[in-house]
């Protein structure tokens, strides 16, 4: 994560947004192969990175899903970063 992020100060929606980026960039995925693979829209991958989406648990679900993480790891990650 960049230095000048303080993630202590974001929004959640930004907060699992990067949280989203960070598990796709690992897994060497674009945001349009990401899209297709978890059968998402790639501007609403975009949106949900860009922390301008207020994500439903059904999406959060759907994303934790792809990645094999239960959606608890999501939110204890958010909560690890502040």
């Amino acid at each position: 994560m960049s230095a000048n992020i303080d993630f202590c100060k974001m929004k959640i929606e930004g907060k699992f947004g990067l949280i989203i980026r960070q598990l796709r960039i690992k897994k060497g995925l674009s945001q349009e192969k990401l899209a297709l693979d978890a059968e998402i829209d790639r501007t609403y991958i975009s949106d949900i990175e860009k922390g301008s989406r207020n994500v439903s648990i059904v999406m959060i679900e759907k994303l934790a899903n792809y990645f094999q993480i239960p959606i608890s790891e999501l939110f204890k990650q958010i909560e690890e970063y502040g």
